[in-house]
């Protein structure tokens, strides 16, 4: 079962993207509107912002871990059937904290994808709190990949 992420592009108005994640499909539906597909267990980063003659109205961004057909998930707007939710901010002070966490793991030379989810849990749990995150670091992705080889 794949999850599906509905992306809408309308210029000033509503732009869905995918920050990070690897889809395995692809699909155009027209010019303002595709599909993306993902694969059980893909972590990826969804972000919604619209907005209305008076300025921005939702800026929301969620990381999300795919599903297993038949596992639990919560739901996500535009994403089929909804997923693991490891993170969820919205208002653009947290949203520009998270795309400045997933700066900083791309600056490690490490996918965003790829990273511990603790990571992004604590992330949302520190912003949630207004408290001040700790940045990820070569070592404890070091020590999530041997977590992952022992397991």
């Amino acid at each position: 079962m794949l999850t599906t992420v509905e992306l809408t592009w309308i210029e000033k108005r509503i732009e869905h993207w995918v920050r990070f994640g690897h889809p395995v499909e692809d699909r155009i539906l027209d010019r303002r509107r595709r599909l993306m597909s993902f694969t059980p267990d893909s972590v990826f980063a969804f972000i919604r912002w619209a907005a209305n003659d008076f300025g921005t109205v939702v800026s929301c961004i969620d990381i999300v871990r795919a599903v297993r057909a038949g596992e639990v998930c919560q739901t996500v707007p535009f994403v089929r059937p909804g997923g693991e939710s490891l993170l969820r901010q919205s208002g653009w002070p947290k949203v520009r904290r998270v795309l400045e966490a997933i700066d900083g793991v791309e600056a490690l030379g490490i996918d965003p994808a790829a990273a511990c989810p603790d990571h992004w849990r604590h992330l949302h749990h520190r912003l949630t709190a207004a408290q001040e995150p700790r940045p990820y670091t070569r070592e404890r992705h070091d020590a999530w990949l041997r977590r992952g080889a022992v397991s």
